[in-house]
């Protein structure tokens, strides 16, 4: 099997498996507390930007100063739009966040080296390491290529009472 071939079935099997965890995921993270997972996972409410529908998709993300990193792997990401604030669920509570999409191949790449110094598990939801479990620098590139992004969340977006869902 070439490395071709397999590289998409692997990840359609990620896929996959995401789907049956994210079902758990979404109970535990809408919680009114904080839980061993909302240290590492958010919950975004997200409007499909073709049927409007509401979506509830759990990512990781790691701190980075007063923002969070995401690595934007997958198709919810396309329902971002940069500069519009969302709701996400985090640790137990419902904020407001504006994304940016960092898409620079150079600047995603040094953001995924930091985030998986601080969580090494980042590395299974983007799919630039290499046979070491270390980020290569032709993966990142090529992930990029592909749609890869880094989501950075900026909590400045103006706040009011509780958040509508």
């Amino acid at each position: 099997m070439t490395q071709s071939s397999a590289g998409p079935r692997r990840l359609a099997r990620q896929a996959r498996l995401m789907n049956l965890v994210n079902v758990p995921m979404r109970f535990l993270l809408r919680l009114p507390i904080t839980t061993p997972l909302s240290g590492q996972l958010m919950l975004l409410h997200l409007t499909g930007r073709k049927t409007g529908k509401t979506y509830l998709q759990p990512v990781s993300f790691v701190r980075d100063g007063d923002t969070l990193l995401t690595p934007g792997g997958g198709r919810w990401k396309l329902n971002l739009r940069e500069g519009e604030c969302i709701h996400l669920r985090l640790g137990g509570r419902d904020r407001l966040a504006r994304p940016q999409l960092i898409r620079h191949v150079d600047e995603v790449d040094v953001l995924l080296r930091k985030m998986a110094a601080l969580n090494p598990r980042i590395t299974s939801f983007a799919p630039v390491a290499g046979p070491g479990g270390q980020i290569e620098r032709n993966r990142v590139e090529e992930a990029v290529r592909y749609g890869f992004a880094i989501v950075r969340w900026h909590f400045d977006c103006p706040t009011y009472g509780s958040v509508a869902k």
